[in-house]
């Protein structure tokens, strides 16, 4: 079988690794892929808003299985395409992508249809939207409607500071078209959680949960980001509240795009906050995490080409995956300036060196040139180790990150703290 990966990042680099390992699977391509990719999928020069021209490579090279990494093709329609072009895509369709396309809409879709999520207000002009900040009780959080590749939440402690995200949304558009439209949301506090699960429309199969670091800086300071690290399991999450969270927020949100009238197939990875009153969401997307699926993918003990197939044609019912038991750590390598302004082309040193068998690293932004490696995006890998518990893959996971060195490299230290604590 010929897999198509779309994609370029760790997250794709993850999905490409785990699905060489099925013995369906005989050729990968990855579009537009890597090089650091290269090494389990052949890179394809296509980039993801491109859909006329994947599905002409897919009918060209009888592609059996599309995957798609990001959240822009799915919005934009990729799946519809593909399907009316009679080829096989995993993926919501570009009405079931809205609950990420538009926060907005989801938000509305949860108000319908009882699910739990924290208060709000939309709004398409600034300055009505700094009215109300007159009158809230902070800190609020601030987020653009629309697709901002992970970046477009602001937390905002004083109303001097919601007001600057305001205005750097809807009057600067640091977020394009995506800020047009902001909400301003009730601040939740207690754990977050990501949230996966595969669902063919009607079977729901969850996946293992991972917790993301989103700011830039150690004990969770400074500018939210698309993911500075991960761990799975989560030790301080028990088996009761995972419960919980698949009935009154999973299964309750694929029912209710069915009663929307648009079943969602694919992936569903939710953020939830584990408040005092219970789980509550705080956004949905509709694809597999970045960099979440690092660490899923390392733990997951299954065929994936066998799940998604199996999604495609509804019968996810069908197929099993069962889970690593030892601890998963993800920690991201980023430029100095990340997510703001940063330079690429610095060398890269050190991925040469023995990791161990429980260590993989996961590119992003990296480019091979002469037989070395450079920088070459914000989020340059992931490095993901396994270990017996928590503070082994830790220790697994940052001795691997001593071993790397790139000009400006930055990381969190402190990836899987919460769980430590327990």
């Amino acid at each position: 079988m010929k897999v198509l990966v779309v994609g370029s990042g760790a997250r794709e680099h993850a999905l490409a690794w785990k699905l060489s390992q099925s013995p369906h699977v005989t050729k990968i391509y990855a579009a537009p892929g890597s090089d650091g990719i290269a090494a389990v999928a052949e890179p394809v020069a296509i980039k993801p808003d491109a859909l006329n021209d994947l599905v002409s490579f897919a009918k060209e090279q009888k592609i059996d299985l599309t995957v798609v990494g990001p959240e822009d093709p799915l919005v934009n329609g990729i799946v519809d395409l593909f399907q009316r072009k009679n080829l096989r895509i995993f993926g919501p369709t570009a009405k079931a992508a809205r609950l990420e396309g538009s926060k907005a809409y989801a938000k509305d879709v949860m108000s319908r249809h009882g699910i739990q999520t924290g208060g709000h207000k939309v709004y398409d002009k600034a300055e009505p939207a700094r009215e109300y900040l007159n009158n809230c009780d902070y800190p609020v959080v601030i987020k653009a409607d629309g697709l901002a590749a992970g970046k477009g939440v602001m937390i905002c402690k004083t109303q001097e500071e919601a007001e600057a995200a305001i205005a750097e949304s809807m009057v600067e558009k640091r977020f394009g078209e995506a800020g047009r439209r902001v909400l301003i949301e009730d601040f939740l506090q207690g754990e977050e959680v990501s949230v996966h699960a595969i669902s063919d429309g009607h079977n729901i199969l969850p996946l293992c949960l991972a917790q993301d670091h989103k700011p830039v800086g150690e004990g969770d300071t400074g500018e939210n980001t698309g993911g500075m690290g991960t761990y799975s399991p989560l030790p301080q999450i028990t088996d009761e509240q995972i419960a919980v969270l698949e009935r009154d927020v999973v299964v309750q949100t694929i029912h209710a795009m069915n009663r929307e009238g648009e079943p969602y197939k694919g992936t569903l990875f939710t953020g939830c906050m584990m408040t005092k009153q219970g789980p509550k969401v705080l956004e949905y997307n509709v694809r597999f995490g970045d960099p979440e699926t690092q660490s899923i993918m390392m733990r997951m003990k299954g065929d994936l080409f066998e799940v998604l197939s199996a999604t495609i044609d509804g019968k996810l019912d069908t197929v099993e995956v069962d889970w690593d038991p030892r601890s998963v750590v993800t920690v991201v390598l980023a430029s100095g300036g990340y997510p703001r302004t940063y330079e690429k082309g610095y060398k890269i040193k050190g991925l040469d060196a023995d990791f161990g068998p429980d260590v993989q690293v996961f590119h992003a932004g990296t480019k091979k040139v002469d037989g070395d490696w450079y920088t070459n995006g914000g989020r340059v890998m992931s490095v993901v180790a396994l270990g017996s518990d928590l503070k082994d893959a830790r220790e697994k996971a940052y001795a691997a990150v001593d071993k790397i060195h790139f000009d400006k490299m930055i990381y969190r230290k402190d990836i899987g703290f919460r769980g430590l604590r327990g």
